[in-house]
């Protein structure tokens, strides 16, 4: 009888076994067999605009020398105090100017087969100023060189608010889009029926500092200033698109 009641137990589990696959392998909902017989044209375009920057961004820093470290510290000190001053002066507000790099470092001389001889300590101080009136801009370097500033390792151009430039670059994106699926359409012989999806890359972002000549101090200001262009900023919007088309 305990033999009988194992067999048809037995029976069951592999008949349960058997059905499983079946169970699994069920339809695909309509919505997503639809797709997968639907016509689609997947685009992607862009969009630019050019505007002219409001704002500008310098590295600039004082490089000092002496035979110890704390004087080498101490003349920096005096010379970068020297150039904040002459910036806040400038018209730069105080929390426009933040230190971005601080390094003491001994200086040796190199004779051939003699040990490194130590010859001093250099201290390096450098500030990123941010100057948001660029009428300002040329004045605000010169004064920082005439201070004692005598490194000016880069500049870089933005925009204090670039919503309106990346509105702008988007319709441009989706009107260039729009015509090339137009386009697509008419070759094909299809309409576009609806947009399934779209998707959005790019926009604005800081452009990398430009390289500047390094300043040495300058004893007499040029009566005519530093003069710096900022030119134009390009903003480009990328955009990604999925039609489905019909007949």
């Amino acid at each position: 009888m305990k033999t009988l009641v194992r067999a048809g137990a037995l029976a069951l589990l592999l008949a349960t076994a058997a059905a499983a696959p079946a169970a699994l392998a069920q339809t695909p909902p309509a919505g997503a067999a639809s797709m997968f017989n639907a016509t689609t044209l997947n685009l992607s375009a862009y969009g630019e605009t050019r505007v002219a920057p409001d704002k500008a961004t310098i590295n600039l820093g004082v490089v000092t020398e002496a035979p110890t470290a704390a004087g080498a510290l101490s003349a920096n000190g005096e010379r970068m105090n020297s150039v904040i001053a002459a910036l806040r002066k400038a018209g730069i507000a105080e929390k426009d100017i933040q230190t971005s790099g601080l390094n003491l470092s001994p200086q040796y001389d190199y004779v051939q087969n003699e040990p490194p001889r130590l010859r001093g300590y250099q201290a390096s101080n450098q500030v990123t100023v941010t100057v948001n009136d660029l009428a300002r801009l040329g004045a605000a370097v010169d004064a920082t060189v005439k201070a004692g500033a005598n490194q000016v390792n880069g500049i870089s151009f933005g925009l204090k608010d670039p919503t309106a430039a990346e509105n702008a670059a988007r319709h441009e994106a989706v009107k260039a889009l729009s015509a090339k699926a137009a386009l697509y359409g008419q070759a094909t012989g299809h309409r576009i029926s609806r947009l399934v999806s779209l998707s959005e890359g790019g926009g604005y972002s800081v452009p990398p500092p430009m390289p500047m000549v390094a300043y040495a101090r300058m004893e007499k200001a040029d009566s005519s200033g530093t003069a710096i262009s900022g030119g134009e900023l390009s903003v480009r919007i990328d955009v990604t698109a999925l039609y489905e088309m019909t007949r």
